[in-house]
């Protein structure tokens, strides 16, 4: 859903816009975009991950469903990935904001995992979360991007080297490589039943 504005807002405008709701939004082209709803299995697996991720050890503050990335784009000022995991140096960063924003001067995240939407290429949701955040995230230094597709039932590792997302995918019993965090140890199938 767009939300009607007089005129265009800029990044600055965006950052310190409150409407007094829970609700998100993305800048999209100076226009608030609302963001849709999670699907009950989406919400499911970013949950599952996170627990996983405590498991490992990353500390729980860490780990975030709530952080805002800044990147660079034509269309898009900001994202809301479904689960991002913070160095240290970010965080103490973000330690006194009000608003749990990475602006383009901070360190970029270690990992940034979205779950994606059915969608098929050329569709808004295919080409957002394949091919717009892809060049995104890279552009930002974001050292791993995982795309996981509930649909087409695999997991893509994008591993970032000399500025180029490298891709890596895994489907079904296929234990999911994680160079970042190589103590990672699920299969596709686990991620996708969310552990179930």
């Amino acid at each position: 859903m767009v939300v009607a504005t007089q005129r265009r807002m800029t990044l600055e405008e965006y950052l310190s816009y409150d409407d007094g709701t829970e609700i998100r939004y993305e800048l999209m082209d100076g226009v608030l975009v609302e963001m849709g709803a999670e699907s009950k299995l989406n919400t499911q697996i970013i949950t599952f991950l996170f627990v996983m991720f405590l498991q490992l050890g990353i500390p729980h503050y860490l780990l975030s469903n709530k952080a805002e990335i800044v990147v660079s784009s034509r269309k898009v000022t900001t994202r809301y990935p479904d689960l991002v995991v913070l160095t240290e140096m970010l965080e103490a960063l973000l330690d006194d904001r009000t608003r749990y924003i990475i602006k383009s001067d901070m360190p970029p995240p270690a990992l940034v995992i979205e779950v994606v939407s059915p969608g098929e290429p050329g569709d808004s949701n295919y080409d957002r979360d394949y091919v717009e955040k892809r060049r995104e995230y890279a552009a930002r230094g974001i050292g791993e991007y995982w795309i996981i597709d509930p649909d087409r039932r695999w997991v893509l590792v994008l591993t970032l080297e000399d500025k180029i997302y490298q891709e890596r995918r895994f489907m079904e019993n296929d234990e999911i490589s994680s160079l970042i965090f190589p103590a990672f140890q699920m299969t596709v199938t686990e991620v996708l039943k969310a552990g179930r």
